[in-house]
């Protein structure tokens, strides 16, 4: 391959018309090494006259993603140039190859403080430019006062630049907040377009870095309102008109400075109420330009205190956004509507219908976010027309990544607003059949749950799921509810009422017979025949007539390559042999743990208490020692003879509860195991749980089995504390996370109440 070697004074247009007819990567790095070797020399030689060409050559090369630092002295030479052409090609490349980490930038200062004061404009706006780019604390603390002098100029050119650099010079630089208060006090009142625009902008980030500015601008109000009216009311202007509007940008910035102004202030807001509404209402919505501005409007008006016909009026623009074509404003119009459903639910049920047809759209953001607003909108008069839909969208367009989810929350939901036990049935079975292998393990462990505490129900409930796993076993979750179900209340689908109208005759032979074909097949999952096998232990006591066919069964699995489904069917047949006159006893129904029956240590903590009763003593309890000859107590593992230690709920804020099981180490250490549970109706995720305690304890804290948290789960994570010199215990811990995608207020808490003893 013979590549053209380039003369060093080569044009701009040249090299770039060359690297592009390069066909192959390793010619073009071939021409740009060796444009880079001419350019070096070039350097070398001090060749005044192409210094700039060299420069602007080796900018195109560095956009190229290839290496091009050893340009960056002589962007300082073009700087220090009197000719403008060179300046702007310096400051140019300072912008690109420098930034604050280099030293090379404290050089950059006193040229920079020379241009600033240039009699040009244009020589200042190119040094302001830069400044903007690269200011760092230092060059910002030295600077500040040639800024200062920029925002008094005349000149509305330099002063919207200045602005602008203000707004870099306060980010590094806090503490110079107050000395740019009162200028930007005056520029409020400008005419120019650039200059308030910019304005806005370095008062919004004043507010955001020290909330203490905001008393100083809420005097300005009257001034902001007079400004966006005068935007809405004012005609056609050339200079400032975008697709019918009269400077968005400016608008735009205007209302999110009014949102920060008129935040937790009822005063202020009533004073915006009116212009909002004029905002709201004389807005064009046939571009996008005009969307923008109603999209931010309805953010102010959702932000500060305003009247409850505003934030309807507010909702229903969101509302017309999700009958728009476009995917991106639908998605917007979800998610505010999701960030702000819990303002005015009422409102937001309006357009409960509009919401479920957007279940149906091809793109899965948009199913998503309908999904979790639905969610947030059920409550007890509507549950069944929206769990129904919900059901319908799990049993047709919802996607695998979805359905998880889905099933969880509506398990959640329909439990918490049934309004009848036999419908929350009806709806558990459709979750459990289309829900099929997505059903989380939690959800398992609910729906057990609530069918153990509705004994009203449990003919019916052990009769419906019998059927349905009867035609099918292959949704393994459903199987597994199906089959705890059957044998606890196995007895009653023998003498249990009619289904649909219809007397359903079940013998004891039908029951075992899907029972053992679940056990023995193929398609079912080990814990799914650990489910089935339980089930027929069960049984054994309730049909006589099927015992010893069931103890058969129990026998095949002795010799199984499943250690754990060996070990169930060794200790049952042990129990046949051994304990038989035990077993009825052993096998009676699972006792139903009614809500009001949970120990006081697991009740809600009322959040008007001190910070201090948050978190319960722990109290040591002795487990009973059974008896050394106890064989049973040792097969079933009843005789633990470890103390241990009641759980502790130390977290339970904003839907959050952290529950510490705690269990004790030897040699003053204990195991904490730390179950975070969402009894939100909205996922988690990024969820990161710290612990810090006092410097003479250790504690090494593993990382969680998941940083997301579904709707009504839960996640685990262990910290070991080692307490070698028998200190008093306390731990602060700090808990961050996103709700619905949306980042959530950072929760504290210091637990000071751990086990004397340790």
């Amino acid at each position: 391959m013979v590549v053209n070697i380039l003369p060093s004074t080569v044009k701009l247009r040249d090299l770039i018309r060359q690297i592009r007819s390069a066909r192959t990567a390793a010619e073009e790095r071939a021409i740009i090494t060796k444009e880079c070797a001419a350019i070096r020399d070039s350097f070398r030689e001090e060749d005044n006259d192409n210094r700039c060409r060299n420069v602007a050559k080796l900018l195109y090369i560095h956009m190229l993603g290839y290496p091009a630092h050893f340009g960056q002295l002589e962007c300082l030479k073009l700087i220090a140039s009197t000719r403008f052409v060179d300046k702007r090609i310096g400051y140019l490349g300072v912008m690109l190859l420098l930034d604050e980490r280099h030293d090379v930038q404290l050089l950059v200062t006193n040229c920079l403080k020379n241009d600033l004061a240039h009699s040009t404009q244009f020589v200042a706006g190119l040094a302001l430019a830069a400044l903007g780019n690269i200011c760092s604390a230092e060059m910002g603390r030295d600077l500040a006062p040639e800024i200062e002098k920029l925002l008094k100029s005349s000149n509305a050119y330099l002063r919207k630049k200045a602005a602008l650099c203000a707004v870099r010079i306060i980010k590094k630089v806090p503490d110079l907040i107050e000395v740019f208060i009162p200028l930007t006090k005056a520029l409020i009142n400008e005419r120019n377009h650039g200059v308030l625009l910019t304005s806005v902008i370095l008062i919004g980030e004043m507010c955001a870095i020290n909330p203490d500015c905001i008393i100083h601008f809420k005097k300005c109000i009257f001034n902001l309102l007079r400004v966006l009216k005068n935007l809405i009311m004012a005609g056609y202007s050339p200079e400032h008109d975008v697709a019918g509007c009269s400077d968005p940008f400016l608008q735009v910035q205007l209302l999110r400075l009014l949102a920060i102004l008129g935040k937790g202030d009822a005063e202020a807001s009533e004073q915006m109420n009116d212009i909002l509404a004029q905002v709201a209402t004389n807005t064009e919505t046939s571009k996008n330009v005009g969307n923008a501005i109603l999209y931010q409007t309805v953010l102010t008006i959702m932000v500060i205190d305003a009247e409850s016909g505003l934030r309807v009026l507010a909702i229903n623009i969101l509302g017309r956004f999700l009958l728009n074509s476009d995917k991106n404003i639908r998605y917007v119009a979800l998610n505010t509507l999701l960030r702000t459903v819990h303002i005015d639910k009422a409102a937001v049920q309006r357009h409960r219908n509009t919401i479920i047809d957007c279940l149906s759209d091809n793109d899965i953001s948009i199913k998503k976010r309908a999904m979790e607003l639905l969610f947030a909108l059920v409550n007890d008069n509507n549950v069944r027309s929206v769990i129904g839909e919900l059901v319908n969208f799990l049993s047709g367009s919802a996607t695998p990544d979805l359905k998880a989810q889905l099933t969880s929350t509506i398990i959640l939901l329909a439990d918490k607003h049934a309004p009848s036990k036999r419908w929350y049935m009806d709806t558990v079975l459709k979750v459990l059949i289309h829900g099929g292998h997505y059903v989380r393990d939690d959800v398992v462990n609910s729906v057990t749950q609530s069918i153990a505490e509705s004994p009203e129900m449990y003919s019916f409930t052990a009769q419906k799921l019998f059927l349905a796993v009867k035609d099918d076993i292959a949704p393994q979750p459903l199987v597994q509810v199906a089959t705890w179900t059957i044998g606890e209340y196995g007895e009653l689908l023998t003498s249990g009422p009619c289904e649909g109208g219809e007397a359903v005759q079940i013998s004891e032979e039908d029951v075992v017979d899907v029972l053992e074909l679940i056990v023995t097949g193929s398609v079912c999952s080990k814990v799914t025949k650990f489910y089935a096998l339980n089930a027929l232990m069960k049984l054994s006591t309730r049909f006589d007539t099927q015992a010893a066919r069931i103890q058969k069964i129990i026998g095949y699995f002795t010799i199984n390559t499943n250690v754990e489904l060996q070990q169930r069917s060794v200790e049952y047949r042990t129990i046949f042999k051994q304990y038989d006159a035990m077993r009825p006893a052993l096998l009676e129904r699972m006792p139903v743990n009614l809500p009001s029956e949970k120990p006081a240590s697991q009740e809600q903590t009322s959040p008007t208490q001190h910070q201090e009763e948050l978190v319960e003593p722990l109290v040591k309890q002795e487990a009973p020692a059974p008896a050394a000859d106890d064989l049973l107590l040792d097969i079933l593992g009843l005789g633990d003879p470890e103390p241990s230690i009641s759980p502790v709920i130390a977290v339970d804020k904003q839907g959050l509860i952290v529950t510490f099981n705690i269990t004790r180490r030897p040699e003053n250490q204990l195991l904490i195991k730390a179950e975070t549970r969402n009894n939100t109706a909205v996922p988690i995720s990024g969820y990161l749980l710290q612990a810090a305690v006092p410097k003479t304890i250790h504690i090494n804290l593993s990382p969680a089995n998941s940083s997301d948290i579904a709707p009504n789960g839960s996640i685990f994570q262990e910290m070991l504390i080692s307490n070698p010199a028998q200190a008093t215990l306390k731990m602060r811990l700090k808990i961050s996370y996103q709700s619905g995608g949306v980042e959530a207020p950072e929760i504290q808490e210091t637990i000071n109440q751990f086990p004397v003893s340790y």
